[in-house]
């Protein structure tokens, strides 16, 4: 795991070594082992690479790395899980290695048969800058399901890249500023998906894509269309045909495989626990696998509610493994809540930030990599919200939902009083709850189809009404057209809208920024290409029983572990932020709710924003969700604004 940049530039040499060794220490916190600079003469481009040692610890895996040829020069940031077995291939193809690196082998793969042919065949989670100085371009590319970061676009006359915005900055014709359609999708959900991001002209790359550049001759502002190597829509095509049993006992085969791969590293390694069935399946195959306990490590709180610590202790009990665990109090995240813009670059705003650096912290005082259950609700249907989403829509027209779609097209004021006259739950609500619920209602009315709906319902502010004018939104994950072999009105559906803008877009962000603050190499089993293929072939049926998803996986962990220990109501690795926006976090919220704050940008209505944070003090409404990224935003900018 490591970090990298770069750009496209007409700076001098040695101006150019001297910015990109300023670009790798802005991301030194992702590979603190070694740096290394390569400035192609005569071609205008230059890589910076930052290393943490993972595998082949020696300088023969040091890059900015060149293939045997000098004719490609890579900076890689990842794991390519099968490169022994690819380098076995190669060996007998005739090509000889220097070191033991992945890198390496990515490179000899790359000159032997073509880039797109080995992307093919790699099977981890990457990103990296490939330059081809025969041809003379520049190819940006990121792994399948989006586990890896880049960034890229134009600021002038140069082009940027990098795995983190922070890199970026550092350059010289750096000139920032706001997007408003990142701004409007931040508000919407609480992170910017791809391909936008908060600056103007800086792109996040999607997954399963890659871009290239012309360097003889870059016309500055073109930037071509990303093109997709990978089509996850493949495997909704594809369809299982083993019984439910027999699908179980494959899946445990194939997740056992992929795991014993990932646990593979010259360093110390270990996984997150949380008690709940993704990661105590990760653990429990590990376990099996593994010739010593397995180190584990889980995060709690001693709010009630909050707490998972316990029964991932429980489960560690269980399984013999060597568990550490921490409890986070308020003063925790309180130190930590002011550094969260500088470890998120733009305006990151899912709370479960906090716990998720925290336990990655403590984890990295004791390994260097750790394995990570992420990918599991997606794939194999396990959010409770899909069930409740479905069932909203296919009883739309139900008189309840048509009494709520009666009331959301009333005039906004009549229809409060309305509520509130005719509801008993809603007689004690003020009118800006009752009116901020009916726009949401208004918005599921209008939807046209699932995907619509769902993206309402998904929403934080789904009219904002928090914002000066309207901004314009673009396209995303959540409302990009359908792929014909996705199923349309289906479960299914909205498992492939998560795969494609909550999974990379919120939760691999949250994982790797976390992880790599710390030095910390994370690794995803779920999302091998060959579990996703396996995961999205099964019929729904078999993950969906009774309301209650991931029956499948389910089968496979209680194998191992007793049911009475994991199967229990998701609780998510939510943490009280509503009760500490009320308490310790109070001041440091209402410092950036000051009117000078607000004065720095002309997006955000001070006396709507403010009217939402009294509301949520005086402890009737919890509004921490719409709060959390308005004030993820507001740090933001005065970080940004210095």
């Amino acid at each position: 795991m490591c970090g990298f940049a770069g750009f496209v530039s007409s700076l001098d040499a040695g101006l150019a070594e001297n910015t990109l060794r300023g670009m790798g220490r802005a991301i030194s916190h992702r590979g603190p082992d070694a740096d290394g600079v390569w400035v192609g003469q005569g071609l205008g481009v230059g890589l910076v690479h930052r290393r943490l040692a993972i595998q082949d610890l020696s300088p023969a895996g040091a890059q900015p790395m060149a293939s045997a040829s000098g004719r490609y020069v890579i900076a890689f940031n990842g794991e390519i899980y099968n490169f022994r077995q690819i380098r076995a291939e190669l060996e007998k193809h005739g090509c000889g290695f220097r070191g033991h690196s992945d890198t390496e082998v990515m490179l000899a793969s790359i000159e032997n048969w073509g880039l797109e042919t080995s992307l093919e065949r790699f099977s981890g989670m990457f990103a990296f800058a490939l330059v081809d100085t025969h041809k003379r371009r520049l190819v940006l590319a990121r792994d399948r399901m989006g586990e890896k970061p880049l960034y890229y676009g134009w600021q002038g006359k140069t082009l940027l890249f990098g795995s983190e915005l922070k890199a970026l900055r550092v350059h010289p014709d750096w000139k920032g500023g706001i997007e408003p359609k990142a701004l409007a999708l931040l508000l919407r959900h609480n992170v910017i998906p791809a391909p936008w991001s908060i600056h103007p002209g800086i792109f996040k790359l999607p997954p399963a894509s890659l871009i290239s550049f012309d360097l003889t001759s870059p016309t500055p502002g073109l930037t071509p269309a990303p093109k997709r190597y990978w089509h996850l829509e493949s495997c909704f095509a594809a369809r299982a045909t083993g019984t439910f049993a027999e699908s179980s006992r494959q899946l445990e085969s194939l997740l056992g495989d992929v795991i014993e791969d990932q646990m593979v590293s010259d360093v110390p390694l270990g996984a997150f626990l949380s008690g709940g069935i993704d990661s105590s399946t990760i653990v429990a195959l590990m376990q099996s696998r593994a010739s010593n306990s397995v180190r584990t490590f889980s995060i709690g709180f001693d709010e009630p509610g909050f707490n998972e610590a316990i029964h991932a202790a429980e489960v560690a009990c269980h399984l013999g493994t060597q568990h550490t665990e921490l409890y986070v109090k308020p003063e925790d995240a309180l130190q930590l809540v002011p550094r969260l813009p500088e470890l998120y670059d733009e305006p990151f705003a899912d709370s479960s930030q906090l716990p998720t650096f925290l336990v990655s912290q403590m984890t990295r005082k004791h390994v260097t990599v750790a394995l990570s259950g992420d990918g599991g609700d997606e794939l194999f249907c396990g959010y409770t919200r899909y069930q409740s989403v479905f069932n909203r829509w296919q009883n739309r027209f139900g008189a309840k939902s048509l009494g709520r779609k009666a009331a959301s097209c009333l005039p906004e004021a009549l229809a409060s009083r309305a509520i509130r006259a005719a509801v008993p739950s809603q007689k004690g609500r003020s009118h800006l709850a009752v009116a901020h619920r009916l726009k949401a209602e208004r918005a599921m009315a209008k939807a046209g189809d699932l995907s619509e709906f769902y993206r309402q319902s998904v929403s934080f502010w789904n009219e904002p009404e928090c914002f000066t004018q309207p901004f314009p939104e673009g396209g995303y994950g959540l409302n990009n057209s359908l792929p014909e072999s996705v199923p349309d009105n289906s479960m299914k559906t909205l498992m492939w809208r998560d795969l494609n803008w909550y999974l990379p877009d919120d939760i691999l962000v949250k994982v790797d920024r976390s992880a790599m603050a710390c030095s910390l190499e994370t690794r995803i089993p779920m999302l091998d290409p060959r579990v996703v293929a396996f995961a999205l072939s099964l019929p729904l049926s078999y993950n969906v029983k009774g309301g209650v998803g991931k029956q499948v996986l389910r089968s496979v962990l209680f194998r191992h572990v007793p049911q009475a220990l994991v199967d229990r109501p998701k609780q998510g690795f939510a943490v009280p932020i509503g009760q500490w926006l009320r308490g310790p976090l109070r001041d440091w919220a209402e410092s950036l709710l000051e009117p000078s704050v607000f004065r720095k940008q002309d997006f955000l209505d001070e006396e709507v924003v403010m009217a939402f944070w009294r509301e949520h003090l005086r402890g009737r409404e919890d509004y921490s969700s719409e709060l959390w990224g308005i004030l993820m935003f507001l740090a933001w900018l005065e970080q940004s604004l210095g």
